[in-house]
């Protein structure tokens, strides 16, 4: 009976709060083509303003890699109406905050602000987009600051270079097969001009979407978005590419040397679809399922019961023309890389073979539950996903319908999917090792 009535306010309470977090927008364009998402919370007197660009790695030139990611710093450098070096005061002036990031498929950035500074993050955001200064000093002072991030976070992290090894490999035509942060001899050598055509053609209004998110007053915030980002000129329209990859029919092998480790590790990845399709939410589970904390079946077996890893996990890199779904493990003791793909493939095999338990699926189907409760949970995260929703998806709606998809994934699609993809013949197989002394090179 106690059992009982616990699951039943916890079925209450996830409820609740499923109702609670759906996520009430309003949309439109402008006539320059930029997409508006509006999102009026009123909990707290915060307000974010961001811009997400339909611009990422993936749309650079193979001979200039790295200017997607390179233009998430050079933004920052000033505009014709704010300084170089008086951004960030500014934001701090007016109590806020701001970031960027970039992916393969696009470039984001946003201000955090008290409420009452609203009109100052849209005229920001319209600065950067309308009157950027993009010249010499800015791209010298920025270079730098990229190789110092790419050797902080990259050439000297250990394992820094384990998704940009599988890419590498598991990609022939596409570009995905370079790193986002690119080449720094490809930045050294490029020109200032290359720079500024860069930016005119991808940073404009019509390949981006603006959200703002918090307590706004959604007549005012109209106004202020018309004022500020209607009068900056459409762009010219971007065709973009369409790389197709062949499928995958034997196992690739590759090495990988890392001065940076002195354990080895080994990875087993697949190329796997769009993060748009039912298969690559159905994948995300299977992850779920081997390596989502401690109980999970491929730590439980490999790491607590045989002690033969250091440690095993798996994750589905999804993105959005392909993915990668990425095992990967550290072996221990008298015990191999080869032991472990062993092991692996066992779990993967009862996968493609037998249905997952009743219990297993609803302790799946409450992980994705909180999963959805938590990527609503705060205004930050709202304004992301909806403009990845947009801009990436082609559905902001998603944003309250895409935990429904979820739940409707079936056991038998579990095993379906898991025959599909994750079979020995259409994978990487990359050993992840130390460097060789060089004194033997």
């Amino acid at each position: 009976m106690k059992k009982s009535l616990i699951a039943l306010s916890t079925m209450l309470m996830l409820s609740g709060i499923t109702s609670a977090q759906k996520v009430a927008f309003e949309e439109y364009d402008l006539d320059n083509g930029m997409h508006v998402i509006l999102h009026n919370d009123p909990s707290a007197p915060v307000v974010i303003t961001s811009v997400m660009y339909h611009v990422g790695s993936k749309d650079e030139n193979p001979e200039r890699t790295g200017f997607a990611h390179f233009f998430e710093h050079l933004l920052f450098e000033g505009t014709k109406n704010i300084g170089r070096g008086e951004w960030f005061k500014i934001v701090t002036a007016n109590g806020g905050t701001n970031n960027a990031n970039t992916s393969d498929d696009r470039t984001y950035y946003f201000e955090v602000f008290p409420s009452n500074s609203l009109e100052v993050g849209l005229w920001m955001e319209s600065e950067r987009l309308m009157h950027p200064v993009i010249n010499q000093i800015g791209v010298d002072t920025q270079n730098e600051v990229v190789k110092e991030e790419k050797r902080l976070r990259v050439d000297n992290q250990p394992y820094g270079n384990l998704i940009a090894q599988v890419k590498k490999n598991m990609f022939v035509n596409h570009p995905y097969r370079w790193a986002t942060i690119g080449s720094m001899e490809h930045l050294d050598a490029a020109t200032l001009e290359e720079f500024q055509a860069f930016n005119k053609k991808f940073y404009s209004p019509n390949n981006a979407v603006l959200v703002v998110a918090g307590q706004i007053d959604i007549a005012q915030t109209k106004a202020w978005i018309q004022k500020y980002f209607g009068p900056i000129p459409r762009g010219e329209k971007i065709t973009k590419k369409t790389f197709v990859e062949e499928p995958i029919t034997k196992t690739i092998r590759a090495t990988y040397e890392d001065p940076n480790i002195q354990k080895p590790m080994v990875v087993a990845a697949y190329r796997t679809p769009s993060m748009k399709t039912r298969d690559a939410r159905v994948l995300d589970m299977i992850s779920t399922i081997l390596s989502d904390g401690k109980s999970s079946r491929l730590y439980k077996k490999i790491v607590d019961d045989k002690k033969m890893a250091l440690q095993i996990g798996a994750f589905n890199y999804s993105q959005e023309d392909y993915g990668q779904y990425i095992l990967y493990g550290m072996p221990q003791g008298e015990f191999t890389s080869e032991d472990l793909i062993k092991e692996i493939d066992e779990e993967i095999v009862k996968l493609q073979t037998d249905l997952i338990s009743e219990n297993d699926y609803q302790k799946l189907q409450n992980i994705y539950e909180n999963n959805y409760v938590n990527s609503n949970s705060s205004v930050e995260g709202i304004a992301e996903n909806l403009a990845s929703y947009y801009l990436l998806y082609g559905d902001v709606n998603l944003i309250n319908t895409e935990n429904a998809m979820y739940r409707s994934i079936t056991r038998e699609e579990i095993r379906d999917v898991a025959r599909k993809y994750l079979n020995p013949n259409q994978r990487l197989i990359l050993d992840y090792v130390p460097a060789k002394d060089k004194a033997q090179n």
